[in-house]
C-alpha cells in the first residue's frame, strides 16, 4: 500500500498495523541535548519513551495539521485481520531498537543509548486513531506487564470504548482542536457524519475514567486558534487533570498544509492560557518555551 511506503520513508518502522518511530526528543536526550515537554511535566524520561500506534492508517478524522498523508487514510474503521497484543509489543519493541542503532554512530550518551532499548514508556500517540485497535484493553495490559507506563492519545470518537476500557492508561489524552462545531469540521474534516457528538460524548465521561485524564488543544492560526470562551466550555465540561495548549507544528506531511507562520509564538502559546485559565479556573501549572506549550491544571 502507498500508505506504508511514505511512512517508511519518513522513518516509520511498521508492523502490519502497527508502527513505530523514534521521536525528535528521545533522539535529542540520548545526545544530551534537551528532553521532551512530557518529561519537565510529568517526570517521564524522554529516552526510554516509545512513541507508537497500533492503528497507523486508520482514523476517523483528516486534521490540517497532522503529520501523517491524511490523503492515504486507510478505508473503513475496522482494522483486518488485527495481530494480537503480545505480537504488537514485541515486534514494536524490536523495531524501536532497530532504529536505536542508527545513533550509535553519532556522539551520544552511551547510557541513556543503553537504557533506550528497554523502553519504559509507551506513547501510544505517533498517527492514526489508537482506539481504531480493537483490543485496546489487551496492548495496555501488555505494556504495563513490561513495566512500562503509557500515555494513551484519542481524538475522542469513540466514546464506547473509552468507558469499556478494564486496563486503564497510566495517562489518557483526549485532543480537542476546535471550539465549536463549525472550526472543527473545517480543521479536523471528520470521515463519519457524527464526529463531534461522539468527542462531547467522551468529554461528558472524562472525569469519571479512573485514570490521570489531560486534554491536548493543538493550535495553528488561521484554523482553530481563535474562542478561548469556546475551549473553556469544553473543558469545564470534562474537568481533566491537566489541560495542555500546545502550538500546531509543521512537521511531517503537515509541511503541506501549514505554513510556519502558523505556527503560534509561546508568547502567544502562554496569552491564549491565560484566558482559558480565566474561563475554566485551572492555573498555569508549567511550560516548556522550545516545545511551545503549556501546562494547565484543575489544583
Amino acid at each position: 500500500m502507498r500508505l506504508f511506503e511514505l511512512l517508511k520513508k519518513q522513518r516509520y518502522k511498521v508492523f502490519n498495523h502497527s508502527a513505530v518511530k523514534l521521536c525528535l526528543w528521545t533522539k535529542k536526550s540520548i545526545r544530551d541535548l534537551g528532553f521532551c515537554y512530557k518529561q519537565k511535566f510529568y517526570g517521564i524520561e524522554s529516552h526510554r519513551c516509545m512513541q507508537c500506534t497500533p492503528a497507523v492508517g486508520w482514523c476517523t478524522m483528516r486534521c490540517r495539521f497532522c503529520w501523517r498523508p491524511i490523503t492515504e487514510t486507510c478505508e473503513g474503521l475496522k482494522i483486518p485481520e488485527e495481530n494480537d497484543p503480545e505480537e504488537i509489543v514485541e515486534n514494536l519493541i524490536k523495531l524501536h531498537r532497530t532504529l536505536l542503532t542508527g545513533l550509535g554512530g553519532v556522539p551520544h550518551n552511551e547510557k541513556k543509548l543503553r537504557e533506550a532499548r528497554d523502553p519504559r514508556h509507551a506513547a501510544i500517540s505517533l498517527a492514526g486513531e489508537p482506539m481504531v485497535y480493537s483490543k485496546m484493553d489487551g496492548l495496555l495490559k501488555e505494556f504495563h506487564k513490561r513495566g512500562m507506563t503509557t500515555f494513551l492519545v484519542t481524538n475522542g470518537t469513540f466514546p464506547e470504548r473509552v468507558v469499556n476500557l478494564k486496563e486503564l492508561p497510566t495517562q489518557l489524552y483526549v485532543s480537542v482542536c476546535a471550539p465549536n462545531r463549525r472550526i472543527f469540521k473545517s480543521v479536523n474534516s471528520p470521515v463519519i457524519p457524527d464526529a463531534w457528538e461522539r468527542l462531547n460524548r467522551t468529554l461528558e465521561i472524562l472525569n469519571d475514567i479512573g485514570t490521570t485524564t489531560v486534554i491536548r488543544l493543538t493550535l495553528a492560526k488561521g484554523l482553530n486558534f481563535t474562542e478561548p470562551n469556546g475551549y473553556g466550555k469544553l473543558i469545564k465540561k470534562a474537568s481533566p487533570d491537566f489541560v495542555e495548549v500546545k502550538a500546531a507544528m509543521p512537521v511531517g506531511f503537515a509541511k503541506d498544509r501549514l505554513e510556519y507562520s502558523q505556527m503560534p509564538l509561546h508568547r502567544e502559546i502562554k496569552e491564549f492560557s491565560e484566558k482559558i485559565s480565566s474561563v475554566t479556573g485551572y492555573i498555569l501549572k508549567d511550560e516548556k518555551e522550545d516545545s511551545r506549550v503549556v501546562l494547565l491544571s484543575r489544583e
